[in-house]
């Protein structure tokens, strides 16, 4: 019955399980929470690190030192929603080493059961009384913040976690705009907290006026899962389905493995339009109910394969809100201490960011997400280090395209995007390098974690070394969200146009305040760091080789030209044509050939030299109507060419009659 297919992995990574991330100081601190308190003195601070690095105790140890130390009378915690504010319940960090303990009374946690007309009073009353510390939702936040002036929350510390769900659209954004008016309006200190800084959408989380007020603090994914104690590897891939999800789910659910099922939304294409009795065909996947407990609404299913019990807590079904309450506090309470408080969850929109279960190791996500941070935060479920948990997997369950439906556009796109956002976690779970350039007379070894590269431009301003040291993974979330880089990293546009033309596009319209020098030294730390994350690597004897374009290069001899006639999203998509049937294949390529990419006269420039190669190769020109995508993209920019041409001679001979003898 469990027969379970291997998810076809894009991503296979394994740590060194160092310990460096998990083991605390005299102080109870973690490394990461260590790097934020080096910087509690700054007014506005933004703490850029994956779930399970422990955002909220970094947090607890900075406002707890403002108080103290730095004359702040109150903080104030905003989560975005209400299960997520048992991260920051009372913990007695003295028990660590710590100076103070985190205290937070009963009236003043706003995240239990409640109305929202009784909270905002609460928090009216709050910010009038004695006590220091309060507990709240986004959303009360912004019903308070009516009632009130920005003066109100001077001597306050404002902090919000889950910061992504700020944007610099304040007509969009009622966050965005509350944050600009208490920061221009008040002498708050704010403690912004992510685990992915870009949003699911093209709007920035800050202006750069308002981000440059902000003292970033970075700790990156490869850092904290390289320095677990348990957990070795991690896994994320897809499995295609044909017909409906709930069909070919067995394939995949694996139920020896602590899980969280997330199914599609009831807008998507992937949904049956019915979440109960999605559910229902899960848990008969599963085995048959036994019974239902009336405390705490997990369900007991007998597995049909073994006989053994499953305990699954449904968080889907919200027709009784008091069930799905008694649901959450369990798990939240119980389930998150002990390993067999629960077997699997089946969740729709919850249990996802801030969502605590550290015994989770496998998400199993039915259809595309559109947002890439909901990638990204799904995926941290399972990345908490736990005793006996040693892999983490994700995998997307993802329809395959249908010639016979109408919807193969949609389909196809919606792959793409999903190997995409895998495309992105590959390179925010890889480990970090130093690029230096190599100069002619260069024979000193590189440093550990340094790569040497002839004809790489160094960053030259403090700018770009700010954009090299904290935005690299936000700006390739930017280039990889882009319809035409999509397109393009699937084969139909070149390496050298996809590096050359594409890349630096997106560059300057996400940084419009650079220089073209320094939009190409951004330009190439990009692409380095995409193709060598990409690459792998071998060691033969002394020397370390990686593979690019299909050939092993000694790490020695890299150089930028060769670099760049590297396309460093092909291998997800080779990994694609191998875990996808021949005529689905041929499926995608037709549809992603039809979905037409223009051209821009920078864009037709950059490939006529490849065009010229090919035709003294070929001894022929190109063919528009050659099965080969490359031949068809040089075709169709000497078209565009030749287009262009007789269009500027025309406007030359008009103007030449036009003028005066």
């Amino acid at each position: 019955m469990n027969a379970i297919n291997k998810p076809v992995n894009i991503v296979d990574v394994t740590y060194a399980q160092t310990k460096a991330s998990v083991n605390t100081d005299a102080l109870g601190m973690r490394e990461m929470q260590q790097r934020v308190f080096e910087q509690r003195d700054a007014q506005h601070l933004l703490v850029k690190a994956p779930p399970a690095s422990g955002k909220s105790r970094a947090l607890m140890f900075v406002a707890l030192d403002k108080l103290y130390n730095q004359s702040r009378k109150k903080v104030i915690v905003a989560v975005p929603e209400r299960s997520i504010g048992a991260s920051f319940a009372s913990t007695a960090l003295t028990k660590q080493g710590f100076w103070a303990d985190w205290e937070i009374k009963d009236e003043h946690n706003l995240c239990d059961a409640g109305s929202s007309a009784g909270k905002v009073d609460a928090f009216v009353k709050f910010l009038e009384g004695p006590d220091a510390v309060l507990v709240c939702t986004h959303a009360t936040l912004r019903f308070a913040f009516e009632k009130l002036a920005p003066e109100s929350f001077n001597g306050a510390v404002l902090a919000i976690d889950e910061f992504h769900h700020v944007s610099a659209d304040t007509e969009m954004s009622r966050l965005g705009a509350l944050l600009r008016d208490v920061m221009n309006g008040s002498d708050v200190h704010i403690v912004a907290m992510t685990g992915s800084y870009f949003r699911g959408d093209s709007v920035p989380v800050l202006s750069p006026e308002d981000e440059a007020k902000f003292t970033p603090v970075t700790f990156n994914y490869y850092d904290q899962l390289n320095g677990y104690e348990y957990l070795r590897s991690l896994g994320i891939g897809h499995h295609f389905y044909q017909g409906r999800y709930t069909d070919a789910i067995h394939e995949v659910l694996d139920l020896d493995k602590k899980t969280i099922v997330h199914i599609p939304s009831v807008n998507s294409g992937e949904s049956t339009k019915d979440k109960i009795e999605e559910v229902g065909r899960i848990i008969d996947a599963i085995g048959h109910v036994e019974s239902t407990d009336p405390d705490t609404g997990i369900i007991s299913v007998r597995r049909e394969d073994t006989g053994e019990i499953v305990r699954v807590a449904d968080l889907v079904d919200d027709t009784d809100q008091k069930k799905r309450g008694d649901t959450l506090h369990y798990l939240s309470r119980t389930a998150s201490k002990e390993r067999d408080g629960v077997d699997i969850i089946i969740a729709l929109g919850m249990a996802k960011e801030g969502f605590d279960w550290p015994f989770a190791e496998h998400a199993l996500t039915v259809g595309y997400r559109a947002s890439l941070t909901e990638v990204i935060q799904i995926i941290g479920r399972v990345t908490r280090d736990s005793p006996g948990k040693m892999h983490a997997q994700f995998t997307n369950l993802i329809a395959e395209p249908d010639a016979s439906q109408g919807e193969v556009k949609v389909s196809v796109n919606n792959m793409l995007k999903a190997i995409t956002a895998s495309l992105l976690m590959e390179q925010v779970l890889a480990p970090n390098f130093n690029f230096k350039t190599k100069k002619f007379d260069d024979d000193e070894p590189a440093k550990k974690g340094e790569l040497k590269i002839k004809g790489f431009k160094e960053p030259s301003s403090d700018r770009v070394k700010q954009i090299v040291a904290t935005d690299l993974n936000d700006l390739k979330a930017t280039i990889l969200q882009d319809d035409t880089f999509a397109r393009a990293a699937a084969g139909s546009v070149d390496a050298e146009t996809t590096n050359k033309v594409l890349i630096p596009k997106i560059i300057r319209e996400k940084y419009p305040d650079l220089t073209e020098e320094q939009v190409e030294e951004v330009r190439q730390q990009v692409v380095v760091d995409s193709v060598i994350k990409n690459g792998e690597v071998r060691e033969v004897g002394d020397k370390r080789f990686i593979k690019m374009a299909e050939k092993f290069v000694s790490i020695d001899e890299l150089n930028i030209n060769l670099i760049d006639s590297v396309n460093p999203f092909q291998r997800a998509f080779e990994v694609l044509s191998k875990s996808v049937t021949p005529s689905v294949l041929r499926l995608i390529q037709d549809t992603i050939t039809s979905l037409k990419i223009e051209f821009s006269e920078e864009e037709a420039l950059a490939l006529y030299p490849k065009i010229k190669t090919w035709v003294q190769v070929n001894g022929k020109r190109p063919d528009l109507r050659s099965d080969d995508p490359a031949e068809k993209r040089m075709a169709a920019a000497l078209l565009f060419l030749q287009k262009l041409k007789q269009k500027r001679e025309a406007e030359k001979a008009a103007t030449e009659m036009g003028e005066p003898s």
